[in-house]
């Protein structure tokens, strides 16, 4: 029979992922008595064990495959590359490791009580943790932070429990690289993970259900991405989806149906299921504690993160979309400031998000599709990384660096980028829009040469007249004030 102890605890912060780990770290810092609660050995969670970390560290090493194979066209030929799988496993288990190891360092040095478990409400101001110990500790609380994250969503009808059907946190274990895998869902895990298994060897087929990729994000952009998607994998059916799933001996039968097609049959080894990811909010008692969640799952918060309980919060991919690790660091902090008695809101007015695809995708603030369903009048200017020298340097001309201006002010209101490195230069489009920066403010910021971020620059030089190293007829003559 377990033994249960009744502690009290001022903070308690359910989940150790990047929102419930930098909650915890800064109510330390602020002299809060913290308890964390999750059932990995450290903080972490699904972002640094099972999904950002793990998948960009194997999209490191198919980036590399790639551009060994590319570089033939400088008169550099490498051999075909031997894949140690079990190697590059340790390597990428190792990456997480040190992450992980590092972050329990850091927990310790501000004295957190980490428990290694799981929590449930008994009340807004009792929870039960059942420990990976099997023993139950009772906690009272003065205020709790829901941060448990998400989990991959599934199709219905579909045996999730079979080795030949994978989420994403069982395609990142990497046991093989299947000769023919199958992926349902054209999103951004369903290219990330697809890039890496093609890198490896894999024949890919990806299906989507709707007209384009990574849907919800500007055609011109993904059209980009789409060319060298084309080439990598085997096959890209839109408007198709998944009939049936048949188990067999030795992998799967697949009836795929597209948009007025017949049904085809397709026998694949693997099959990934990439159809999003649903918040982890079941079995934690939420209704006893009087926190409210809408039809999907989500909890109700407000501007503060603040539940419909007054003393517990909710952040990260439990709060809604958009599901992002940094979203939730950043709301972890505006949780415990306001726990902490400070004024504090989370009211962003651009939230970055980057496909780690190659070429990579990376946008904020506005889309063209929700410029134009808030009908805010906006102008468009794009400046195409072949008029760049860095690009050519890289030989990487195919990219675009793209601004969405509000028309009566010039006020930047979006940004997108798709090329190397787009995560990496999208923080500038992020700020320019927090700081209602215009274009005279992007086109008179010195930025350095040769450098990809010069696009930027040229960019709103190009809509303001002309842009050093690019001619458009239709803005020659053209000079603002």
């Amino acid at each position: 029979m377990d033994e249960k102890t009744t502690d009290p605890a001022e903070i308690v912060i359910i989940g150790a992922g990047p929102g419930g780990y930098a909650a915890a770290f800064l109510a330390a810092d602020l002299g809060l008595d913290v308890t964390l609660i999750d059932p990995n050995k450290n903080p972490g969670g699904v972002c640094l064990y099972r999904g950002c970390i793990p998948s960009k560290a194997l999209l490191n090493a198919s980036r590399l495959i790639r551009e060994a194979d590319a570089a033939g066209e400088m008169g550099i030929a490498f051999t075909k590359p031997k894949i140690d799988i079990h190697k590059l496993r340790s390597w990428k288990n190792g990456v997480v490791t040190k992450l992980t190891d590092g972050l329990g360092r850091l927990g310790n040095q501000r004295k957190i009580d980490y428990i290694r478990g799981k929590a449930k409400f008994k009340g807004n101001h009792i929870l039960d943790v059942h420990t990976v110990e099997n023993g139950t500790r009772e906690l009272s609380f003065q205020h709790a932070v829901i941060a448990t994250g998400s989990q991959s969503a599934e199709l219905s009808g579909v045996d999730h429990g079979s080795p030949y059907i994978l989420d994403s946190e069982a395609a990142l274990e990497l046991e093989d690289i299947p000769k023919k895998l199958l992926i349902v869902g054209g999103g951004y895990i369903g290219l990330e993970l697809g890039t890496v298994y093609a890198s490896l060897g894999s024949k890919i087929t990806l299906v989507e259900i709707t007209s384009g990729l990574l849907p919800g994000v500007d055609r011109d952009l993904v059209r980009v991405l789409r060319k060298p998607l084309d080439r990598l994998f085997e096959t890209i059916a839109l408007n198709t989806s998944v009939q049936d799933l048949k188990i067999l001996k030795n992998g799967i039968k697949a009836t795929l149906k597209g948009l007025d097609a017949e049904a085809t049959q397709k026998r694949f080894d693997k099959v990934l299921v990439a159809v999003g990811r649903r918040p982890d909010t079941k079995d934690l008692g939420l209704e006893v504690a009087g926190i409210s969640v809408n039809s999907k799952g989500i909890i109700k918060v407000d501007s503060q993160c603040r539940t419909t309980a007054d003393n517990i919060f909710a952040i990260g991919d439990v709060a809604g979309e958009p599901m992002l690790a940094h979203k939730a660091s950043h709301q972890g902090r505006v949780a415990v400031e306001v726990i902490a008695g400070r004024k504090s809101a989370f009211e962003p007015i651009a939230i970055p998000a980057v496909v780690f695809t190659d070429p990579e995708i990376a946008w904020a603030g506005l889309t063209e599709a929700r410029a134009k369903e808030m009908g805010i009048e906006f102008q468009t200017v794009r400046f195409p990384w072949a008029a760049s020298g860095r690009a050519m340097t890289i030989g990487r001309t195919d990219g675009l660096t793209k601004l969405l201006l509000e028309k009566q002010t010039e006020r930047v209101i979006g940004v997108g980028i798709v090329g190397p490195h787009a995560g990496e230069m999208i923080a500038e489009g992020v700020l320019a829009i927090e700081m209602a920066a215009n274009t005279t403010d992007l086109k008179l910021t010195v930025h350095p040469h040769p450098t990809l971020t010069e696009t930027v620059q040229e960019a709103a030089e190009l809509f303001s007249g002309t842009a050093t190293h690019y001619f458009s007829p239709n803005k020659a003559g053209h000079r603002n004030p």
